[in-house]
């Protein structure tokens, strides 16, 4: 760089945690100063025309159920500066022959339509969903304190257990149900059951009844322009195009936040942090990748279901046992020849993503970590089999392998979105186990990323936890700033 100047605090990564952690530190008062790698900033938040002229894609994440959920992100004030459609159905799951579980917001309405299941639904997710809040609070902070609501953390764990053990299928006694908890369950991309899985299924869940789960219009890089312009407003600085290789290539700072991987973080500024430590980084864990597939579309997607055109986001890949089996493989380093497939229809709510009548549609796979297979085939050969026809509205698409994600974002190693397998003991610590995993052993260095709890998704919490306890420990704060939007967002 060819500023030299001093900064109260400099955080490395412009994606939705490191600008989460810049914001807090800058309306605490402090001169901060942003670093991101490429030209444009948002990490995994970001959105592009990847296929056609006038089809704006969602890069890496697409739907944010914890845009409404997010302890931070409720501070910050999200829904208040940018625009988010819940769509009445969070989730939908088809199934062969037409069928599907449907997860409406109203949670009787989807336990109604889940016929000799739905009291068993109710019951499993009903008081999760009462006290989401709560269930945000406990799975949004660090795992190693003393609960604040324990009776909520009792009713997680309970279910979290039962629905992350050989047991999970005692108090069902049709396929749709169960079918529904292993497709939210997926997406932490690791084979079930598992107390990681089932406790992404109950979360995830739980906020889908409560809250819902959020599109924002014009794409992810609204939250992270809202979260710049919030910096930008309290006098923080964001310098792009511009790779950190070491840390002693940055300005002088009190505080050094890093919203990378212990892997790169040990690279940047090993030099300055203990032997010990950076050997408790090096048994960090990577988990498997993602490979993915934008579509431009000359219409809807044709459904067998109709009611699945009006879901935001839909989990393809069959019964339960389908489910478990591809993601069996994945974890042994096999392609699924059915695989999950993580669907993503952002015209629900947002139909300017597209020209006319057009729409896009996001995408993705799970896959061996570091896979280079294209998964365009696989993928359109899924949507095919509850859509029929779907090969006929594809305009064009393009495909990132696993690689390309890494290639992409250098906190996907060989293609992990979640920045470090999600494996249960990864996420009590992560990527160590300390009461505050976010501040390293060397004064004023620390890790802000989704190598952090409370681990992978677009919520700002690792961030904002980070710069709470830079705060704390280096410049005496106890005191946490307010984040509310200074004024009320202009109407038009």
């Amino acid at each position: 760089m060819a500023r030299r100047e001093q900064f109260d605090a400099v955080v490395v990564g412009a994606g939705p945690n490191g600008l989460a952690a810049a914001v807090t530190l800058a309306r605490a008062g402090l001169h901060v100063q942003v670093v991101e790698r490429g030209d444009t900033i948002g990490g995994g938040a970001r959105t592009a025309e990847l296929t056609l002229p006038g089809f704006h894609h969602d890069i890496c994440s697409a739907v944010h159920p914890m845009a409404l959920a997010s302890g931070f992100f409720r501070s910050f004030g999200l829904e208040r500066r940018i625009d988010l459609v819940v769509p009445e159905i969070s989730y939908a799951h088809p199934l062969d022959g037409g069928r599907a579980g449907i997860a409406y917001r109203d949670i009787d309405r989807t336990a109604d339509a889940l016929g000799r299941d739905g009291d068993a639904w109710r019951s499993l997710m009903g008081p999760l969903a009462a006290d989401a809040d709560r269930v945000s609070q406990f799975t949004g902070g660090k795992l190693l304190q003393v609960p604040r609501h324990p009776v909520t953390v009792a009713r997680f764990g309970l279910r979290a257990l039962e629905q992350g053990s050989p047991a999970w299928n005692l108090r069902f006694r049709e396929e749709t149900a169960p079918a529904m908890l292993s497709g939210v369950a997926a997406h932490s991309i690791r084979p079930m059951p598992s107390l990681s899985t089932s406790a992404a299924a109950l979360s995830l869940g739980a906020y889908a009844h409560a809250r819902g789960w959020p599109i924002p219009v014009g794409g992810s890089q609204a939250i992270v322009d809202a979260l710049a312009a919030d910096l930008l407003a309290h006098g923080g600085e964001i310098v792009t195009g511009t790779e950190v290789r070491s840390i002693d290539e940055l300005p002088s700072a009190r505080a050094v936040l890093f919203d990378t991987t212990p892997k790169a973080l040990a690279e940047i500024a090993g030099s300055r942090l203990p032997d010990a430590y950076l050997r408790r980084l090096s048994r960090f864990r990577y988990g498997d990748g993602v490979a993915k597939v934008d579509f431009a579309l000359s219409g809807p997607v044709p459904w067998t279901n109709p009611e699945l055109a009006r879901a935001g986001t839909l989990h393809l890949g069959g019964t339960r046992p389908e489910i478990a089996a591809a993601e069996r493989d994945v974890a042994r380093g096999r392609h699924s020849e059915s695989p999950y497939v993580l669907v993503s229809q952002p015209d629900v709510g947002d139909p300017g993503r597209a020209p006319g009548d057009a729409q896009v549609l996001w995408a993705y796979t799970h896959v061996p970590s570091g896979s280079g297979l294209d998964q365009t085939e696989a993928i359109t050969r899924q949507i095919e089999r509850f859509a029929p026809g779907f090969r006929d509205v594809i305009l064009t698409s393009a495909s990132m392998t696993a690689r390309d994600m890494a290639r992409y974002n250098p906190n996907y190693v060989l293609g992990d979105i979640a920045a470090g397998a999600a494996s249960f003991a990864q996420l009590v610590a992560r990527p160590v186990l300390s009461n505050d995993p976010w501040r390293t052993p060397t004064p004023g260095i620390f890790l802000c990323s989704s190598s952090t709890p409370p681990g992978p998704g677009v919520h700002g919490l690792a961030g904002w936890h980070a710069a709470r306890s830079a705060l704390r420990s280096v410049f005496g704060r106890d005191r946490m700033p307010s984040l509310a939007p200074d004024r009320p967002r202009p109407t038009s």
